[in-house]
């Protein structure tokens, strides 16, 4: 069986998530909006994000809780703490840092020509086709949403 190895997903050096084999690096501003972008998908912000609200919701992301808040939105992530945080695989820090890792692990995919991005007729959304396999959509495991705790300013 022929294996590629694979690359690692770099565009700094300020932060970095491991995953077996696999470690990616990020520059601050690629971060924070992976983080943001998360935070987005997952329904627990709406909307681009101040300065202070970003840096808090990296701190939540980077050291698992907001210990000094910058921000409502890290006030927000203290009072709510009970139901955000639980059992890694459903803590909202958990979902953040894994949708970071996946959404850095798809963009390596596609520069390495393994996945190929999409507009999908169906969901008149985009996805991501596998052109060695007759550009069959993969499909993403669901996140959960944290809607009913978001922070709205």
């Amino acid at each position: 069986m022929d294996t590629a190895r694979r690359g690692n997903y770099e565009s700094g050096s300020d932060y970095v998530l491991e995953y077996g084999e696999l470690r990616f690096t990020f520059n601050e501003r690629d971060f924070g909006e992976r983080v943001e972008q998360a935070a987005a998908k997952l329904g627990f912000v709406a909307g681009p994000l101040g300065d202070d609200e970003r840096e808090d919701l990296v701190n939540l992301a980077v050291n698992g809780e907001v210990t000094e808040p910058h921000s409502e939105l890290g006030r927000h992530i203290n009072d709510c703490w009970s139901d955000l945080h639980g059992p890694s695989e459903r803590s909202l820090v958990h979902w953040i840092r894994r949708l970071v890792f996946r959404g850095a692990w798809l963009d390596q995919r596609v520069l390495e020509g393994e996945l190929q991005l999409v507009f999908d007729e169906k969901s008149h959304s985009f996805g991501y086709a596998q052109p060695d396999r007759d550009f069959e959509l993969i499909e993403l495991s669901p996140e959960p949403s944290w809607r009913r705790v978001a922070y709205r300013p």
